[in-house]
């Protein structure tokens, strides 16, 4: 910058140089320049083993701004509910998980209501949302679980009977360098920044208050938005395996649509491939599953797959009842049974609430006592409020996936070939989707595919999917 500032007749002098060119004070100059960056290298350090101390004494780095729903306490190293945000991000969950609404229609009845973004913006960002559903500082953890992933001097702090969220802390690193660039005037000089995934074994968990949505409602609204993506229409074309059918194996991810083309002597070649998000967007330290699948193979080999079903309908029928079997029992059984819990939690809640207010009557307990029990009446009601919201989510989705199932038998194992063979790309994407398939492509390998849960694919063989715990599998050869 000197050399290129005295190209234009102008000098950079500081307080401290030797204010001449020669040798001995370009050195000295050097000197200093090279004390400073190290300076500044030292700091950056120190700050950075600062905050992970902090972190794993189970205190809450202070940012630009806390998470939505909470706020920093009075010595800003923890968080504090902060009830009206926390009651727009129960409303999210609940519209998720028990509505069933999609991310846009969320963002667009806040809209509607005029209920304003955390950062003042105008429009509601569906990422918000996703990313909100998907944080664990609104997930309610044991105690025992908190307790497997912190410090026992952070775990002696908590109290066994209370639940809390957790706050990560190190997932991510940034990368900084500075660059120039030719502009106009000459030069010009900036720093570009790039995120990347850390290990997991390298996250540092913080326990925070209890956000006040029960399990069962988180983890209904992560299951209403897995699958929630919309398909790629790069290229132009429809690809039937986005919107969360194809995933990568290594990281669980979905696999991106990539179109690209290149002009060889003349002619242009277009190509269509599948690839992994994580990978395409953090780079390879994040995921290091290179392969990309040709798009017109990976969808040919998976239509196959699907196509040997649909002409075996005595076994698909089979399959499905399978696969109906496992969502009856990852509900946790009786669905009667427990709502009939629940609702006794309620009616009992509304008892005691009664006799405690007798008891204050006739003077047997203080007020304060009194509003001390009510306060802890009113926590457990709400949980079994949350509960009961859950558990009739989990039979809409029980009685949609029975649906589901009649819809594949009646309407598409019915079918000549010749009917299914055409289907159109949109048409096979929702019978996929019908279906729970579910395509995992490795970093090397066969491509695996199955319908039903993804914690039931084995990757078997297609005629070897009669072991236990699985319906049906496949493996295809991919690229």
């Amino acid at each position: 910058m000197r050399r290129e500032f005295e190209e234009h007749g102008c000098k950079i002098r500081a307080l401290n140089d030797r204010g001449d060119e020669s040798p001995e004070g370009e050195l000295t100059d050097g000197i200093l320049d090279q004390l400073g960056k190290y300076e500044r290298a030292k700091i950056a350090e120190r700050s950075r083993r600062g905050k992970l101390r902090k972190a794993r004494e189970g205190k809450v780095i202070a940012t630009h701004a806390p998470r939505y729903g909470f706020q920093l306490n009075a010595s800003r190293d923890g968080y504090e509910v902060n009830e009206e945000e926390m009651a727009v991000v129960r409303r999210v969950f609940h519209m998720a998980g028990v509505e069933g609404m999609a991310l846009r229609s969320i963002a667009t009845t806040f809209e509607r209501e005029g209920i304003p973004t955390p950062k003042g913006a105008k429009r509601w960002d569906r990422s918000f949302f996703r990313d909100r559903i998907k944080d664990d500082v609104y997930k309610p953890h044991a105690f025992e679980e908190v307790e497997a992933v912190v410090s026992p001097e952070v775990a002696a702090r908590l109290d066994l009977e209370k639940r809390y969220g957790i706050w990560w802390f190190n997932r991510r690193g940034l990368r900084s360098k500075q660059v120039s660039e030719p502009s106009e005037g000459g030069r010009r000089y900036r720093k570009t920044y790039s995120w990347y995934h850390k290990p997991k074994e390298e996250w540092i968990a913080v326990p925070v208050p209890d956000a006040g949505m029960p399990t069962g409602l988180v983890e209904a609204a992560r299951v209403a938005i897995e699958r929630n993506r919309k398909p790629s229409r790069a290229g132009r074309r429809f690809w039937e395996l986005t919107g969360g059918v194809a995933r990568c194996k290594e990281c669980g991810l979905v696999m991106n649509a990539t179109h690209s083309t290149k002009t060889k002597k003349g002619r242009l070649y277009a190509y269509d491939y599948y690839r992994c998000s994580t990978r395409n967007r953090y780079g390879g330290e994040a995921c290091t599953n290179s392969n990309r699948p040709r798009a017109e193979e990976l969808e040919g080999q998976v239509w196959e797959f699907v196509f040997g079903l649909l002409t075996e309908p005595e076994q698909l029928r089979e399959d499905m009842e399978k696969m109906v079997e496992l969502e009856r029992k990852d509900v946790r059984g009786d669905l009667e049974r427990e709502t009939r819990v629940w609702l006794e939690k309620l009616a009992e809640a509304d008892s005691k609430r009664s006799g405690f207010q007798d008891m204050a009557a006739e003077g047997l307990i203080t007020f304060d006592e009194l509003r001390e029990k009510l306060v802890g009446l009113e926590e457990g009601r709400k949980v079994a409020e949350g509960e009961l919201k859950a558990l009739e989510a989990k039979r809409s989705r029980l009685e949609q996936l029975e649906q589901d199932k009649e819809t594949v038998l009646e309407a598409y194992a019915a079918m000549a070939p010749e009917g299914l063979e055409a289907l159109t790309s949109e048409e096979r994407q929702r019978l996929y989707k019908i279906l729970r398939l579910e395509v995992l492509v490795p970093e090397r390998g066969p491509v695996e595919a199955s319908f039903g849960t993804s914690a039931d694919i084995v990757g078997l063989d297609k005629r070897s999917a009669e072991s236990e715990g699985t319906w049906r599998s496949a493996r295809m050869v991919g690229r």
